[in-house]
This record gives structure tokens, sequence and C-alpha cells, in this order.
């Protein structure tokens, strides 16, 4: 009676079902419609009918393959997930916005349809994650306990390229451009850096953040035109030092305010104040459970990916739409036909955790959110293995081959390429792969935890053309289904991942 009221309400909101797709329909069981799954799809039905037949297929009707046959995953499968996930109805899966929730609940609504049990403590799928938005209300200010020193003011000496929305203070810290790279790096440091920068500001940039640098001042280039100032980077509604790590606040100054400090002794408090209020903002993580036989108090396995992306910003070549394809709908995609293989098997020995993290693109927010309210303890968890963008080839890899971000910190790289995984070493360990995925928020509190990626950088990197036309398809599919038999087997022994000696990540470590 629930698929025949759904039909109809299909058909009362001017959707169109072909009658032929009946008797398979009416052989399938359909979730309550007032479960936030159901009426969010709804909703997207009617934005976008043509995706009906889509998700007709993935959610309502339960794969039929034969229990007696090796577990196959079918390209079609793969292709249906990217279809949903990376259409431009999720308008690019904004991080911490409504097109993400969606993404969300299409996972959990996988989940259930594979019979992976809610993984939340309050019997959940959807994780909402605490977010703080700080809303600048004002303008900032530079300034100096140097009587003599003239504050700086936005827009006439400075531009913000980015904030962490908080008023801070430290010591001036003047560092050669050419240096940052391997500079030693004061704790709580306001830097200054003179000069053009050798390496990537980004890769500096993080350097500087993770050395404890508080805010960096560039000078600006000639000719360099003022921008808005950037939205405060949003950061987890998490206590102490956790609160306020949402990023380094960059700062572009012109070139007579940099004279102006680079005339002040090193050791100078140096002051920046941003008038904001704190704003609630939510990002949301889809979290599934597969319980082992030993679920009570054994190790667990946890498989993971992020299923945020860019959303709609500014267009390139007449497209505003970053669908995010390959990142990381393809990790998805794989967490999801994991957990679609490993359901349809028999139960493990050891229970498996499938989760997709909200707000990975504005700084792994939901990976740390979870690992702060984990539904285990962290302790039990033996191994976490993250996907990242494998929707691609890497050209350095060996044909087939994923990478494995971090491949020397442990040995479970090398043990699942013994039970056939289609792993091998990173092969651009100077881009530090290994710290910049979900992976590493677990990482850094203990666990063995690893990103399988595909092409490090392809070329359609955080660009509108990360979409399915640049898929490999055949790749993508290849990859999933060598991991299905090493992940079955971790999860049936009694294997412990172990960080090799001097490898286990710290949170004091810089790069």
């Amino acid at each position: 009676m629930a698929l025949r009221r759904t039909i109809r309400i299909f058909i009362g909101a001017g959707l169109p079902l072909d009658r032929r797709d009946a008797p398979k329909i009416l052989s399938c069981n359909l979730r309550d419609r007032r479960r936030p799954e159901s009426s969010f799809i709804l909703r997207l039905m009617v934005r976008d009918p043509g995706l009906l037949r889509i998700v007709l297929l993935l959610t309502i009707c339960p794969a039929v393959v034969s229990q007696d046959q090796p577990w196959k995953v079918k390209p079609e499968w793969v292709r249906a997930h990217e279809m949903f996930l990376a259409s431009d109805a999720l308008r690019g899966r904004a991080s911490a916005s409504p097109d993400e929730l969606l993404a969300a609940t299409y996972v959990a609504a996988q989940f259930e349809r594979f019979g992976i049990k809610p993984g939340l403590s309050d019997g959940s799928y959807i994780q909402p994650v605490e977010l703080t938005e700080p809303v600048i209300r004002g303008k900032i200010t530079i300034t100096t306990p140097q009587s003599k020193f003239r504050p700086l003011e936005q827009g006439k000496d400075f531009f913000v390229t980015r904030t962490r929305g908080e008023s801070i203070s430290g010591p001036l810290l003047r560092i050669a451009a050419e240096n940052a790279s391997t500079a030693q790096i004061q704790p709580g440091a306001v830097v200054l850096l003179d000069g053009d920068l050798a390496d990537p500001s980004r890769t500096v940039f993080r350097r500087l953040l993770l050395a404890g640098a508080k805010a960096v001042l560039q000078t600006q280039a000639p000719n360099q035109r003022p921008v808005p100032v950037q939205p405060p980077s949003i950061r987890p509604h998490l206590p102490g030092a956790e609160a306020s790590s949402g990023g380094l606040t960059a700062i572009s100054i012109t070139a007579d305010a940099g004279r102006r400090l680079a005339g002040l002794p090193d050791g100078t408090t140096v002051a920046i104040r941003i008038p904001t209020t704190d704003e609630p903002r939510y990002s949301y993580n889809a979290v599934g459970v597969l319980p082992g036989k030993n679920s009570e108090a054994g190790k667990v396995i946890l498989l993971s990916a992020h299923l945020d992306h860019l959303g709609v910003r500014e267009p390139i070549n007449g497209d505003s739409i970053y669908n995010g394809a390959n990142d990381d709908a393809s990790g998805t995609t794989a967490v999801i036909e994991l957990a679609h293989a490993l359901a349809s098997g028999p139960t493990p020995q050891r229970t498996i955790y499938f989760v997709c993290y909200g707000s990975e693109e504005l700084g792994g927010l939901g990976s740390t959110y979870f690992r702060e309210h984990s539904p285990m303890q962290l302790g039990r968890i033996a191994a976490n293995l993250e996907f990242e963008m494998i929707g691609n080839q890497d050209p350095k890899m060996a044909k087939g081959t994923m990478l494995l971000t971090g491949w020397d910190r442990s040995n479970l790289g090398p043990t699942l390429v013994e039970h056939g995984a289609l792993l091998g070493d990173d092969p651009y360990p100077e881009q530090h792969f290994f710290e910049r995925s979900d992976n590493y928020p677990l990482a850094l509190k203990g666990v063995v935890a690893h990103t399988a990626g595909g092409w490090g950088t392809p070329p359609t990197y955080h660009k509108p053309d990360d979409d399915i036309a640049h898929l490999d398809f055949d790749f993508m599919t290849a990859a999933i289904q060598s991991l299905i038999e090493p992940v079955r087997w971790l999860a049936n022994s009694d294997f412990v991942p172990q960080w090799l000696p001097g490898k286990q990540p710290n949170a004091g470590q810089t790069y």
C-alpha cells in the first residue's frame, strides 16, 4: 500500500511513470514516505523529474545477485550513483548546505536498502555536524603597541583573503618568502612574508598553520586589485582548542604597509581585530554499520569518504556548478558499493562502519566532528580506509592501481596488497596528500588511517568540468572490486595494523 500511495504522489506531482515499470516496482518494498530520506527524494524529483528512474532503481528496488557466485560490482551501479550525486540537481553538494544534506540522505537510503544498520546511538543514519560561522560586523584593523605606529585600515592598507573570524594577536615574525617552506616558526606568530613565494601559497600557508602561526601578512603584487573580504572560515563547534582551529588568517598588505611593519622589531605584538558575531551552521555525515559477530567488544573497520564539494561558484566557460564527480562522489560511490557487497555476504567477525563525511572542503570539519562524537571508542578502530578521487587512473601508477597515502607509515597497505588490493605507494610525497584528507583527524589520535586515491591532482580538480563525462568508470569499478575481498579478509581476521617506528603522525609535526 505504501508503494501504491507513493506512486500516486509521483503522478500527482506531475512526474512521469511508465506503466511498464509497475510490475518491477510493485514487487519491491518502499520505506515510509514520512521519513526524511523519502521527503527529500520527492522534493528532488519535483526539481528534476529526469532523475526519477535512477532513484527508483537505486532506492526502491534492491539488486538481486546470486549468492553462490563471487560478488561482482556492476559498472551501471557505479554510474547510477554518480548520475545522482554529481548531477546538476544537487548543485555541487556545497559544504554545510541543503544540497549536502540531500547527498547524505541519499547515502543513508542506500545503506538502509542494503541492510546496513543506522550507525549512530540514537538509531539514525544522519549525524548533524554542529558548526560555527563567524559573521563580520565591521571594519578589520591591525595595530601594535608602538605609539608611533598608525593602525592599518582595511581597504586602504590591506585586504583580507582568508580569516578564521577571530581577533588575534601574536609576536611579529619576519620571514623571507623564499625560505617560507623551511623557516622555523614560532607558535602563535603573526608572520610577515617578504618577497615572492617559491612554492604554491596553499602549501606554504598550510605549513605555517600546522606550525602554529596565527596569521600571515604578505605584500600584494604590483597592480593587484583589492577584493572583498572573504567569509570567515566555518569551524567545528567543539570545546577548547578545537573551536579555534578554523584556519589561518591571510592578509594582503600594500607595499607601504609592508615597509611600516618591516620597520618594527621582531617580536613586536601585532593585533588583528576582527569584529564578528557567531552564527550556527550545520553540516551532515552519513553513518551506517554492519554489525559483526564480535560487535560488542572487538575491533572495528571504518570505510569512509566525503560527500560534499564546492557547490555553485563563479562560472568557467559558462558553467557555474562544480559537480565534484571525482571529488568526491567517486569515493562516496566506493563506500556505498563496498557496503552493498559486504552486507550481501556472510556476517563478518568484526563490525564495519561506513561513513561519508560532510564539509571536507572546509578543512575536514565533518571528519573532525565525527572523531569527537564517534559512536565507538577510537581505540576500537583497527583501521580506517578513506576513498578520495578514485575516478581516474594516475599516470604515475601501474595500470589499474590506486595510490595509498602514507604508504610507508604503517603495514596496512602492503598487507592489503597481499590479499589482492590494487594499491601502491603514493608518488607525490611532496604534496602531503596523507595530511590533506579525512583520514588525518583520526590518524592524529593514533588510528591507522590512510586514503586510497586515483589521480592525485587531475586536470579537472576543483573545476566545473569535474563531471561524469570525465570519469573512467572501468577504472573506478575495478578499483572498488579489488578491495572487496581484502576488506572482507580484514574484517574476518585478527590482524591489527600498526604504525611503523617513528611514523605515527602527531599534531606538532610540520612539513
